[in-house]
């Protein structure tokens, strides 16, 4: 016998899987039975979801200024609530939990009218548009950098940070150590999910310009997209350098936790993961994200002294190497800054998730959840 039934829908890209993810582990472990509802992007990553059962709903994105596109778009999305109530009707979930991106909007929808207890968790530092759309709906709101303290909704918002997965918290337990003079130097760079184009060219160009021996020293592991693969394979073999380079990295917890430093974007997901293993890093924000979101997951991390922030249009591979050539020189900088997104990170995310979860199940109301927190 299970609990109940929770009820996660969740975007299919990983920066809104992995914190439900770590979500459904912490439910499951309590007695709850997790159903997912996504979208087909999602069976990349839904492998290792805990789901007793997975869900795919229609849904679609209103961006087109073709009316045409958008009556399709509208249609889809009505069609998407009509299968979500059917589907909230026969499952009859005590909660549904929102995770962003447009395909949790039509279950939502379907939830908060049926009056199904219902809220969202949201990543980044900016409400992203599907979260806006259902905030005004939903009983409870939270959050992984958003205050509690301002906007519209901050009766309602609770700041858990955001969820990790448990190969992050194995991973967290691995102390940062230093790579002294004439050591190996161990770098981690990666673009998320999809990876980045930009560290393709930027990172081996940067690395051309290191004296030898510090090129030496160094071990990489690059994310790169599979059409990008042979350029810097490439450019691996002319430097004669020591690299793993893959679209992907089943284990990048792992590898994150052995680095000296890391050069990513500034996913909220990757900006959690860092702090709560404990890494210095070197923060790119994706630079055409509508809301800027990731510039400001970035600026809050970069507020404890636990990453460095650098746009795009101003990393040059030639500061780039400078940066690396002052890292790979001053090993007591980088290990401040490691203690300093540790002490910033919130490996308990999860935990605190799934009680505001629980309470929300139980009939309780935001302002009661936060009264026995303090």
């Amino acid at each position: 016998m299970t609990k109940g039934i929770i009820m996660l829908a969740a975007g299919g890209t990983g920066g809104h899987l992995f914190p439900a993810e770590a979500l459904a582990h912490e439910l499951k472990a309590l007695g709850y039975s997790i159903h997912l509802v996504t979208d087909s992007r999602a069976e990349r990553f839904a492998g290792k979801f805990p789901a007793d059962e997975i869900h795919v709903v229609p849904s679609a994105t209103i961006g087109s200024k073709n009316p045409l596109k958008v009556a399709s778009s509208l249609w889809t999305l009505w069609s998407g609530i009509r299968i979500a109530r059917r589907l909230m009707a026969k499952v009859r979930p005590k909660v549904v939990v929102g995770f962003g991106g447009y395909p949790t909007i039509p279950p939502l929808l379907a939830a908060t009218g049926m009056g199904i207890p219902s809220m969202i968790h949201e990543q980044n530092a900016v409400m992203g548009r599907a979260n806006k759309a259902l905030a005004k709906r939903v009983k409870a709101i939270a959050g992984g950098f958003l205050p509690e303290a301002d906007g519209p909704y901050a009766a309602k918002t609770v700041t858990t940070g955001n969820p990790v997965r448990p190969a992050v918290l194995e991973a967290a337990k691995v102390p940062y150590q230093p790579s002294g003079e004439g050591e190996e130097f161990r770098l981690v760079v990666f673009g998320g999910s999809q990876g980045a184009q930009y560290f393709s060219k930027s990172v081996p160009t940067a690395i051309s310009l290191l004296d030898d021996g510090l090129r030496r020293r160094l071990k990489v592991t690059q994310q790169a997209r599979a059409e990008d693969m042979p350029m810097v394979e490439g450019c691996v073999a002319k430097l004669e350098m020591n690299a793993d380079i893959a679209p992907f990295f089943t284990d990048m917890a792992d590898r994150i936790a052995k680095a000296h430093l890391v050069i990513c974007r500034s996913g909220a997901s990757t900006v959690s993961e860092i702090a709560v293993i404990g890494r210095p890093a070197i923060l790119v924000p994706y630079p055409y994200a509508l809301d800027h979101d990731q510039a400001a997951n970035a600026a809050a991390l970069a507020a404890t002294g636990g990453a460095k922030v650098i746009a795009q249009a101003e990393l040059s591979s030639e500061k780039l190497s400078k940066i690396l050539t002052g890292a790979m020189t001053n090993p007591g900088k980088l290990a401040d800054m490691a203690a300093s997104a540790k002490q910033a990170g919130k490996p308990d995310a999860a935990r605190l998730l799934a009680a505001m979860v629980e309470a929300i199940a139980s009939g309780s109301t935001i302002a009661q959840f936060k009264e026995t927190r303090s």
